[in-house]
């Protein structure tokens, strides 16, 4: 017969973990924080998907770059204070993280490239605005592709 005071039996691997005890929903502010991150982090990837004028594409990044950050903060933000609060993580912070940091990669990088090849871009852009004929545009876009292949020589690539 078992004692009080014996351990309980090992439990088998193969059985599932006992269930732990749910926590409360997390308040509405911080779900909306958490859904504003979410919109915000996919406005800073549509914004990036529908650049068309390269000489304001440089401001749209940037623009992009501090909106993510903005999301990255709220998302951040709410499920930490989800934790402090002992509460479920609000819904959307996960995929507003993980959309926010995607977002701010691909406008660091955007940004990166448009300031190394600034030179190469605005020429481009203005030799396109008055290319009328496919001829000219192929032309333009041969001298942007030889224009980055140089810079990045100068730089030190291969």
């Amino acid at each position: 017969m078992a004692r009080l005071t014996d351990p309980p039996p090992p439990r088998s691997p193969f059985l599932l973990p006992p269930p732990r005890p749910q926590l409360p929903p997390s308040p509405p502010a911080l779900q909306q924080r958490a859904w504003a991150a979410l919109t915000l982090s996919l406005l800073s990837l549509l914004a990036m998907a529908l650049i068309s004028n390269i000489h304001r594409g440089v401001y749209v990044i940037g623009v992009a770059l501090v909106v993510a950050v903005v999301a990255l903060v709220l998302a951040f933000w709410s499920m930490s204070a989800a934790k402090r609060a002992r509460a479920r993580r609000p819904r959307g912070a996960i995929a507003a993280a993980v959309l926010g940091l995607v977002a701010f990669t691909t406008c660091s990088f955007a940004l990166a490239g448009f300031l190394i090849f600034r030179t190469e871009l605005s020429q481009y852009a203005n030799c396109m605005s008055g290319a009328n004929t496919t001829s000219t545009q192929t032309a333009c876009e041969n001298q942007l592709d030889n224009g980055v292949r140089n810079q990045i020589k100068r730089l030190g690539g291969n």
